[in-house]
């Protein structure tokens, strides 16, 4: 129900003084007298030795291994998932405190939508009272159909609306409820031309929707022929009720995911997913209520816990639902706070996977929920082909475009990050199976189990990946000659992939990461060689070093089509044509002109 704006201080110091912080807090925290204070283990963190503290006269807790304290009202704001009215009001039920009115509007309003709540939990017992009636049979038939007996009806209170048109109506009426107080709960029509008001929900199995405190505000009615339009029917919008801002099973799945490790609340498409994985031991799941994640119940969920997880159904639909609700949380997206996706395979929804393969299977598809930056990565991917450096540009763009939704601008840099380096990651990927492809053709490409031994007469392009390791610049510079180099000696070519590939990790490229890196994957040879190569000087980005380090390493570029010199194997540079012949000269003039140069620096030293 609803709370004034603004509740006296006086009101709210005397509701603290009546409640003592360890009879509430002790509902969910197992505490232990220890002198003056009560202790337990934290409800916040995972820890074992109690550092939880709860002190009656201060009428305080403080919880050290989060840093998290306060008075009763922030507990349970903190451990219920309660705004500070919500809060309050709670509190204020349990101390038999009646809550202030500021006016006499307010009063009336608060007395109106007391009545709404009334009218609603009259109905619902209604329903939960017809669904075990005669007039049932079909609807229990239905449910146990469904996998649920008479302990899940009562658990999530389900009931039955008798095939009638005014049957509900005349019960509430009889209740004391009247016509306008039945329309405004959501429970009857009118016609706009009037007339006499008719039941909304008519043979239809009932779900009762509850608010965040777990009263009955709405219903859902679902019907039990396979031809029943629609199939779902929701009450309307009301005073109460909201669609957009209220999530199924909420009250109830936040109490759950208290007693968890997870991450967040698990988001289905609907009510029967819910309820399934509440009855396979998985309490911790809502659903909308039939439309698209709105930035009110992403609100909702984020309350909860930091990373909700959305379970779709698999198919064309759940991909376009998974899609949608990027879309709406691109721009919320914060340090700790994201989404997750489970993405069940073969179009099966949580609550077909649970009866085919039982609650294990569920429990496993859900351990490999992946993060929304994968999901988001795999829909620009597979939006078009990139086969093309046109196309290839156009991924970027879409990718980018997508990262600048995000407000947070420390998350908005990370995904530009993340999402560049799974898109060099892909296309090295693709070149390098197209390099493959070219190689069967004619002529075979360095065999990669062929370890060369330490005796060999050069490690040729050794100097050119190490000078890109201590420059990182020139990884990003001469990212797609470094993908279709190729580099005979197999450590060499070892460290190429691994600088390649070391973005995505999300951590710095260094030599000495480098190294040990490679020393865990058992590449010694190619550590030894990082290790005891020279330092080499900084190269400035932009400047003419790097485009020489480019031009050097061009011609280690393999022979194919695709090269604009007619192609490279590193150390064959025969029958080469004259663009080749161009490029090699103007190597060699470089480098004369950097020998020239080191030779005048040195003769000035001297002198």
């Amino acid at each position: 129900m609803s709370a004034p704006i603004r509740i006296p201080d006086g009101f709210v110091e005397e509701l603290k003084a009546r409640i003592r912080p360890s009879d509430v807090i002790g509902r969910k925290v197992k505490l232990k007298k220890q002198g003056k204070e009560w202790v337990g283990l934290s409800p916040f963190t995972n820890e074992k030795s109690p550092s939880f503290y709860v002190n009656d006269q201060k009428r305080i807790f403080k919880d050290f291994s989060s840093g998290i304290g306060g008075d009763v009202i922030s507990f349970v704001m903190e451990t219920e998932r309660l705004s500070f009215m919500e809060a309050v009001e709670k509190l204020a039920d349990e101390a038999g405190m009646q809550l202030p009115k500021a006016t006499a509007a307010d009063e009336e309003t608060y007395d109106r939508r007391k009545r709404l709540y009334e009218c609603c939990e009259a109905a619902c017992a209604f329903y939960e009272d017809r669904l075990r009636a005669a007039e049932g049979t079909e609807a229990r038939a239905y449910l146990e159909g469904r996998g649920l007996g008479a302990g899940a009806w009562a658990r999530h209170r389900l009931g039955y609306a008798p095939d009638d048109w005014r049957t509900t109506i005349e019960h509430l009426k009889s209740k004391g409820f009247s016509d306008r107080e039945i329309l405004e709960s959501g429970l009857s029509v009118q016609k706009e031309g009037g007339g006499d008001p008719y039941d909304r929900f008519r043979g239809r199995v009932i779900f009762p929707i509850t608010d965040v405190r777990g009263q009955v505000i709405a219903f859902g009615g679902r019907g039990m022929a396979p031809d029943a339009k629609p199939k779902y029917l929701n009450s309307n919008d009301t005073e109460l009720f909201h669609k957009g801002r209220v999530l199924y099973r909420y009250k109830d799945a936040r109490t759950a995911f208290g007693d968890t490790d997870e991450g967040g609340l698990i988001v289905t498409e609907g009510y029967m997913d819910a309820i399934a994985l509440a009855e396979a031991g998985i309490g911790h799941a809502v659903a909308p209520l039939g439309t698209a994640l709105t930035e009110d119940q992403l609100a909702l969920l984020w309350r909860a816990g930091p990373e909700p997880v959305l379970c779709f159904d698999g198919d064309a639909a759940g991909l376009r639902a998974a899609y949608r609700s990027i879309e709406r949380a691109l721009p919320f997206l914060e340090p700790g706070r994201s989404l997750f996706f489970c993405l069940l395979s073969g179009g099966m929804d949580p609550d077909d996977l649970i009866r085919q393969s039982g609650p294990e299977a569920m429990k496993q598809a859900l351990a490999g929920a992946v993060p929304l930056v994968e999901v988001l990565w795999q829909r620009e991917r597979d939006a078009e082909p990139i086969d093309t450096p046109e196309r290839q540009a156009g991924l970027e763009a879409r990718l980018m475009q997508a990262a600048a939704h995000i407000k947070n601008p420390a998350v908005k840099a990370a995904y530009e990050r993340d999402l560049k380096a799974r898109m060099n990651e892909h296309l090295w990927q693709l070149r390098r199976s197209r390099r493959e492809r070219t190689f069967s053709g004619g002529g075979a490409p360095p065999k990669k189990g062929a370890k060369q031994t330490a005796a060999a007469p050069k490690t040729r392009g050794l100097g050119l990946i190490i000078r890109a390791i201590d420059n990182p610049h020139l990884i990003d510079f001469g990212f797609e000659t470094l993908s279709m180099s190729v580099f005979r000696d197999e450590d060499v070519a070892i460290l190429r992939d691994v600088i390649i590939s070391w973005p995505q990790a999300g951590k710095g490229v260094d030599r000495e990461a480098i190294r040990d890196h490679l020393e865990e994957r058992g590449n010694t040879r190619a550590a030894e060689l990082l290790k005891n190569y020279p330092e080499i000087p900084k190269i400035e980005p932009d400047g003419p070093e790097e485009r020489e380090w480019l031009i050097a390493l061009e011609q280690y570029v393999a022979r194919d089509d695709s090269s604009p010199y007619g192609g490279g194997s590193g150390d064959d540079v025969t029958a080469s044509p004259e663009n080749w012949r161009r490029l090699h000269h103007e190597v060699a003039e470089r480098k004369a002109r950097a020998a020239r140069l080191n030779e005048a620096a040195e003769q000035a030293d001297q002198d």
